[in-house]
């Protein structure tokens, strides 16, 4: 019989990140349709008050590879540590999240235990007994469903595509024994240096995804360019919503042509054939003609809202759920303008 083992990291605050609470979902989901033993592995600094997050999600063994030296991402001891973890629980099928810490060491994992691994994947069911699996290729073009015979079948999953789990109750991991040696030790994480909220525009978890497009930059009814004004309301925008900031190519790449320039958009703000394709429950347009190359990164964005000058864009050929006939200038100059109100 199959046995499922779902794999994960806790947070700096001790809990799980919502990425994994959905891998979690994923993986019982697949333990129940195969009538499977779900165990659960959990590595990192202190592990228990991830556990009782999780406890009540039906898993027959709780695993637990807890101390210091894997509070920090590094990839010599995560990987020891997911390894042991594997080896512990004798699972054939391993589901985790697609998160950074835990894509850079699946695949040694998998390769150190004689296994496959499939990675970003999007659908995880069963299909005539079999665990059967899905994931998009050519930037969310085409969809491929598959299945393998290999054992251990490691699996990391894309945030997004299952409801995060709810179910905390009360275990007690069982401790499992890594084997460290001083060379694992080498590389020391000293801290961390993020941005701010307020600077941070990259907001993967936002309920809103906020995309400009290059209309920003053009010459508008005066005949003048207002770069400098557009970034001052989309930025007013960004701080008042916490939304996430997204970009078409073609704003992207003025910066290569010599224009002004909207000075906080880099290439990782793309979306579209040749960039992200996130995931966000709600999307607002502005300034953009939703042609086809950049909406196809809307794929798994729920509800399409645009606003645009032109009545006869992309965004109207059914691509929106609604398109604003109107100036973004002066549309999210009174966004703003409601915010500041609230």
């Amino acid at each position: 019989m199959e046995k499922v083992l779902f794999l994960a990291h806790n947070e700096e605050g001790g809990g799980l990140s919502r990425a994994c609470l959905e891998a979690l979902s994923a993986a019982r989901d697949l333990a129940q349709g195969l009538g499977a033993e779900l165990a659960v592995g959990l590595f990192g600094g202190e592990v228990s008050g991830a556990a009782e997050a999780i406890g009540g999600c039906g898993a027959a063994c709780f695993l637990a590879a807890a101390g210091p030296v894997f509070a920090s991402s590094r990839y010599a001891s995560d990987a020891a540590a997911c390894e042991a973890l594997c080896r512990a629980s004798g699972a054939g099928l391993v589901v985790a999240a697609a998160d950074s810490r835990l894509s850079r060491v699946l695949p040694g994992v998998a390769q150190r235990l004689g296994g496959r691994i499939d990675t970003h994947l999007t659908g995880l069911w069963v299909k005539d007994g079999s665990p059967a699996a899905a994931r998009w290729f050519y930037r969310q073009r085409m969809v491929a469903e598959f299945t393998r015979s290999e054992r251990p079948w490691l699996m990391s999953v894309e945030s997004g595509c299952f409801e995060a789990f709810d179910g905390p109750g009360a275990v007690e991991p069982e401790p499992v024994a890594v084997d460290l040696s001083e060379a694992c030790k080498r590389t020391e994480v000293l801290g961390l240096e993020t941005p701010s909220a307020d600077e941070q525009t990259i907001r993967p978890d936002a309920e809103l995804l906020f995309v400009a497009g290059a209309g920003w930059t053009k010459k508008q009814a005066d005949g003048r360019t207002h770069v400098k004004e557009a970034e001052g309301l989309i930025l007013d925008f960004l701080n008042r919503t916490k939304a996430s900031l997204g970009s078409s190519k073609s704003l992207v790449d003025i910066s290569g042509e010599g224009h002004e320039v909207i000075s906080y958009l880099t290439h990782l703000h793309q979306v579209g054939q040749t960039g992200a394709t996130p995931r966000h429950p709600k999307g607002l347009a502005a300034c953009c003609h939703g042609e086809e190359p950049h909406v196809v990164g809307w794929r798994f964005i729920g509800e399409r809202r645009a606003i645009n000058l032109d009545a006869g864009c992309g965004w109207a050929q059914g691509k929106a759920d609604v398109l604003y006939v109107a100036d973004a200038f002066e549309v999210l100059a009174r966004l703003n303008e409601l915010l500041a109100r609230a």
